[in-house]
C-alpha cells in the first residue's frame, strides 16, 4: 500500500494566519511550528509553496520581498513560518537590521518551534547567512534540514556532486545533525523527502502509521 504524508491533508486545508513583524506580534507560543529560512534569492517561496501544494508563500521576481514572519496555520496545533529573506542588496540597510533582530528574537525565544528548514542556491551554497543558521541551530540544538534548491539549473552530475561536497563541510564544520537533500521546486525533485522531514518534526509519523495500518 502506498504512504501518503499526513502533511499533505493538512496543507490542503492550511489558511494563512498572521503576519509579524515583532515577536510579541507573533501566534501564541504553543503547538508545534516549523520555519522556513533562506537568503532572499534561494527560492524559499517558491519552495514552500512546492511542498505545501499552495500557494501559501508570495513569490516575486523581486528577492526580499518577504519583510515579515507569515504563519500559516495547519491545524489547531501546528504552524509553518516563512521566515524574512536576507542578503538582497537593494534593501536598505536599516531594514535588514530590524529583520536580523527580529530573526534573532523569534529564533532564541520561540518554544514551539520544532525545526528548520534552510533553503541554499545549489550554485552558492553555504553564505555568510547560511553559516549563522547553521552556527545558531547547532549551538541551539535545533533540528536543521538543507534544501540545496534551484538543482535543476545543474546537470545530474554536477548538481549530486555539490550535495556531497556541501554534505561533506557541513559535517566537518556542523556535525552528523544536519541533513541535506537536492530540491527542485520546477522539476517537483525531493519533495516527499522533505515532506518526510515535515511529518516528523510535526510529530504526525504516528498518525500515519495508524491510517496506514488500519487501511
Amino acid at each position: 500500500m502506498s504512504f501518503k504524508n499526513p502533511i499533505i491533508g493538512l496543507c490542503q486545508q492550511a489558511r494563512f494566519l498572521i503576519s509579524a513583524a515583532k515577536v510579541d506580534q507573533c501566534p501564541p507560543d504553543e503547538g508545534l511550528e516549523v520555519a522556513f529560512a533562506g537568503r532572499s534569492n534561494a527560492g524559499k517561496s517558491s519552495a514552500l509553496n512546492t511542498l505545501t501544494h499552495a500557494s501559501l508563500a508570495r513569490t516575486s521576481k523581486t528577492p526580499g520581498r518577504t519583510q515579515l514572519l507569515n504563519f500559516f496555520s495547519l491545524d489547531e496545533h501546528r504552524r509553518l513560518v516563512d521566515l524574512p529573506g536576507y542578503g538582497y542588496a537593494k534593501v536598505p540597510i536599516p531594514l535588514k537590521q530590524h529583520w536580523q533582530h527580529h530573526l534573532e528574537a523569534y529564533l532564541s525565544s520561540r518554544e514551539s518551534l520544532a525545526g528548520l528548514v534552510l533553503m541554499m542556491d545549489i550554485r552558492h551554497p553555504l553564505t555568510d547567512f547560511d553559516r549563522l543558521m547553521l552556527d545558531w541551530s547547532s549551538a541551539s540544538h535545533m533540528p536543521l534540514h538543507i534544501l540545496l534548491t534551484k538543482a535543476d539549473k545543474l546537470a545530474f552530475g554536477a548538481a549530486k556532486n555539490a550535495l556531497l561536497k556541501v554534505r561533506q563541510d557541513i559535517r566537518k564544520g556542523w556535525g552528523e545533525g544536519v541533513t541535506i537533500q537536492l530540491f527542485s521546486a520546477p522539476k517537483r525533485q525531493g519533495i516527499e523527502e522533505a515532506q518526510a522531514v515535515l511529518a516528523r518534526w510535526l510529530q504526525l509519523e504516528d498518525e500515519a502509521s495508524g491510517e496506514d495500518g488500519n487501511a
